[in-house]
């Protein structure tokens, strides 16, 4: 199957240039469980793309090859008062709208529509209906995209403490990117699609991944390892 290298920025990602190799940068998928402190009825996740420090990563998409899909098995919370990425998450409401800080959504760094930990959020999206994942159901396209511009810092790795089992203790610790918030059921879902983004050298980097998460496929805290985390992905490398 050809990996294509997607021009997110002129608005498509169907007409697409040859992926050179990914260099090392990218080293995999991960998930932790957050303590939603029972405010909403399920469980919250945070997916991770795993980087080396100084990499970044710019854009998340689906075409023709790899269909971009975020799917549960018992359907996703979605609060009335949220949105479908973090750009629509206002923290100021949490202290009226506790519920609020579980929606489901996707982004790239940013938690909150303030940037959180970063200064902006930047977040743009492109090609993708939202209608049936603000409906709690799946997320599905292939051609669409949600991406920043490789100026913007929360496209940047951050350092994580990662709490995998939501118990309030770090489990692993490492770089890595932000890109979904997610509350559903104990079983949890799935997520595929292609990524990129550029190394610290200034090298793309783009892969295709998939990856499952769920509250019992979580080892025990003692067995994990940054890329023994529960939910690292079956990391599919993709040479010219």
């Amino acid at each position: 199957m050809n990996v294509k290298q997607a021009s997110v920025f002129a608005g498509t990602v169907a007409a697409l240039a040859m992926a050179g190799t990914a260099t090392a940068g990218f080293n995999g998928m991960a998930f932790e469980i957050v303590n939603n402190g029972g405010a909403v009825d399920g469980t919250t996740y945070r997916l991770y793309a795993l980087l080396d420090e100084g990499d970044r990563l710019d854009a998340i998409a689906g075409n023709s090859d790899t269909n971009l899909r975020l799917d549960t098995v018992d359907g996703f919370y979605q609060n009335a008062n949220g949105g479908h990425s973090s750009k629509q998450i206002n923290s100021n409401f949490f202290p009226f709208i506790p519920e609020m800080e579980w929606d489901s959504y996707i982004t790239i760094g940013a938690l909150y529509q303030d940037g959180t930990p970063f200064g902006e959020n930047a977040l743009n999206d492109i090609g993708i209906d939202w209608t049936d994942f603000e409906s709690g159901n799946a997320l599905e396209t292939d051609n669409g995209t949600w991406f920043i511009t490789p100026d913007k810092e929360q496209g940047e790795a951050f350092f994580h403490n990662w709490d995998a089992d939501g118990d309030g203790d770090t489990d692993a610790s490492g770089y890595g990117v932000l890109i979904a918030q997610v509350t559903t059921s104990d079983a949890g879902g799935t997520f595929e699609g292609l990524l990129q983004g550029k190394t610290a050298a200034g090298d793309t980097w783009q892969e295709a991944v998939s990856m499952s998460f769920a509250a019992g496929a979580i080892p025990a805290p003692g067995a994990l390892a940054l890329l023994g985390l529960a939910g690292v992905a079956g990391r599919r490398r993709r040479r010219a």
